[in-house]
């Protein structure tokens, strides 16, 4: 999930220019400021201490993979404070997971024939960093050290929604969507992919909000690529508020030693 946003540079000039565009925005956003928009965004989904209340979310269904016929596989994914998340999936009874510490991952793949737990790629703890929060992007982010613009108004899958750029203390930027009417996420920027040599835009849409322990979340999830006819969906079916996750789920997995196989008998031995 995403975080906020960089903190405000602090000289009279940068001030001046920031009061000057968020006035600017405020008009182009029906009057709302990017913090207003946020803090209906948060009661929205269920409140500021409802969130800070949650230490675990466990989140189990199924997970469109494959080529021209997806096929739906059953996942589980469970997420710890401050920044730890493990992600299983099932695939003809053989158990595949990546796993993030809050500081580095590693992702077992025996469906490859990769029963080693292989260390994440630069870019893939670059991105389990910035997308590993519990809460999402909105959530306290000033205390994330993040910080937020509206950028003024869309309209998603035909929903009038508020644009929001968020750039987080590592300068990592993304753009978020906010239901005018709800204040709820439609939809969130992804990473970019490099498919056949070329970037191509991500973005993840967020739908079927239901209440959960008093929290809203999504139960379906779609992600598009730019590009891209096909589409895969998350379908969530279970939501585990608060249950108990020993921190040894989130570290390097300690695999049984794979067989070795038999040394060749030589020639006349």
């Amino acid at each position: 999930m995403i975080r906020g946003i960089l903190m405000a540079v602090c000289t009279t000039g940068a001030i001046a220019a920031s009061a000057v565009s968020h006035v600017a925005l405020a008009a182009g956003g029906g009057g709302m400021s990017a913090a207003q928009v946020v803090e209906r965004n948060v009661a929205a989904r269920g409140g500021l201490q409802a969130w800070r209340a949650v230490s675990t979310m466990t989140m189990s269904g199924q997970i469109d993979v494959g080529g021209k016929k997806p096929v739906k596989l059953p996942f589980v994914m469970t997420m710890k404070r401050p920044h730890k998340s493990r992600f299983e999936l099932n695939f003809d009874n053989q158990i595949a997971f990546q796993v993030y510490d809050g500081t580095q991952g590693w992702k077992v793949r025996p469906f490859l024939g990769r029963n080693v737990a292989e260390p994440y790629t630069s870019a893939e703890a670059k991105s389990a960093a910035e997308t590993a929060d519990l809460d999402g992007p909105l959530i306290d982010y000033a205390a994330k050290g993040s910080q937020v613009a509206l950028q003024g108004m869309d309209t998603i899958e035909g929903h009038r929604a508020y644009k929001l750029l968020l750039t987080t203390k590592d300068h990592a930027q993304r753009h978020v969507w906010i239901d005018a009417s709800s204040y709820l996420e439609l939809k969130i920027e992804g990473d970019p992919r490099k498919l056949d040599g070329r970037m191509h835009a991500v973005a993840v849409y967020y739908r079927d909000y239901r209440r959960e322990n008093g929290l809203m979340v999504p139960h379906l999830m779609e992600t598009q690529v730019t590009g891209v006819k096909q589409k895969h969906q998350m379908t969530i079916e279970r939501v585990t508020v608060n249950q108990p996750a020993d921190d040894a789920l989130f570290a390097k997995p300690q695999l049984p030693a794979q067989p070795q196989s038999a040394p060749a008998k030589v020639a006349g031995r």
